[in-house]
């Protein structure tokens, strides 16, 4: 008879944690038809839900079985209720919570059962024993591996908000193709994209020209004009909107741009105002090389960004790099060298992004 390679979710936070771990795999152990193959390391992870909560204790298992999916769930299940786990609802504390998150490449969606399973990829705690055992593992619905998937979260977790607006931001050079992806991925939701103030800043050009009294004048126009388009009355919630720009981004450039008076001065215009932006639930980084950024920069004949140099992008790209390495506010998915154009990749970009949504 074969065998499907699965893989279980574990966690308990109530009473004596490890020892709840410890009996649900023995557990398993005894199930006929089912082995248990390796298991990851036990972590310990903050509770999803903001309610004060005990502290998870949290692993992952691989097995073997030839139950099928449905039958596995089901000794699951029975599993938790002998070691007396109480359903008191989805953010409730305890004693063991086992979760089927993988059932070979199976995608199941029933009443009762989702395989893989629901918005696993947005758990750090989840994916990071996932990694430990089979870091290639490839999610069958996002097409990613779960090291990939993992990669995008930073080591937080993140959990869908509908009463947030659904802010898409797209980080990346000048020149990296943020626009053009904006563009492109409003239509696909058929929602605003929201655009950088480029053509109506009356000291941009001047700045780029070398008129270095003006760049404090240039970031302030930015950031004021941005929090206007990003103020959360301005925008619906449960509903995509696209940017083609990370507002976090007016750091980079503050300190490139600006001298220290300037700088000093315009924190704290930013600490005033950046607390009264939406965030975004989820950021694409478009990570080009600056020599190509710099090629589109010539063709599309800005006048003012004709100055720029391939110094002044890698500060930028470096700028970019930095902060968002331990960005923590939502998801990062990072493009190199994305192809706006390839229709298949686009398509596959905007299935994926419909997972890291939360649409009303």
């Amino acid at each position: 008879m074969s065998r499907t390679i699965a893989y279980i979710g574990l966690g308990s936070n109530l009473g004596d944690r490890k020892n709840y771990i410890d009996k649900s795999l023995q557990l398993l152990r005894e199930t006929p038809d089912v082995t248990v193959e390796r298991i990851s390391t036990i972590v310990e992870t903050k509770p999803l839900s903001d309610a004060n909560q005990p502290m998870y204790l949290n692993c992952a298992a691989e097995i073997k079985t030839s139950l099928s999916a449905e039958k596995l769930f089901h000794r699951l299940v029975l599993i938790e209720n002998t070691l007396g786990r109480k359903r008191d609802g989805k953010w409730a504390s305890r004693t063991i919570d086992l979760d089927l998150l993988f059932f070979g490449d199976e995608v199941i969606k029933s009443e009762k059962l989702t395989v893989p399973h629901s918005q696993m990829y947005l758990r750090s705690f989840v994916l990071s024993g996932l990694c430990e055992l089979n870091p290639k593992l490839k999610h069958p619905v996002l097409n990613e591996t779960v090291d990939t998937l993992a990669s995008r979260l930073n080591g937080g977790d993140f959990v869908l908000r509908p009463d947030m607006p659904q802010v898409i931001s797209i980080a990346g050079n000048i020149g990296a193709g943020k626009t053009t992806l904006a563009k492109i991925l409003a239509e696909a939701f058929k929602c605003r994209a929201i655009f950088e103030a480029y053509d109506t800043n009356p000291f941009l050009a001047k700045v780029y020209a070398g008129n270095h009294d003006l760049a404090l004048d240039s970031q302030l126009y930015f950031l004021f004009t941005r929090l206007e388009q990003l103020t959360p009355a301005s925008l619906e919630k449960g509903k995509p909107v696209v940017t083609d720009y990370l507002f976090q981004k007016e750091q980079i450039y503050a300190k490139l741009l600006l001298n220290a008076e300037q700088l000093a001065l315009y924190q704290k215009f930013y600490s005033i105002v950046s607390p009264a932006v939406a965030e975004p639930v989820l950021v694409i980084h478009l990570q080009n090389p600056p020599q190509q950024c710099l090629e589109r920069i010539h063709k599309r004949s800005r006048p003012y960004e004709q100055r720029i140099e391939s110094s002044f992008l890698e500060a930028v790209g470096a700028g970019y790099e930095e902060g968002l390495r331990d960005w923590k506010v939502c998801p990062v998915i990072r493009l190199l060298n994305f192809d706006c154009f390839d229709k298949k990749t686009v398509d596959l970009l905007v299935r994926q992004l419909q997972y890291y949504l939360a649409c009303g």
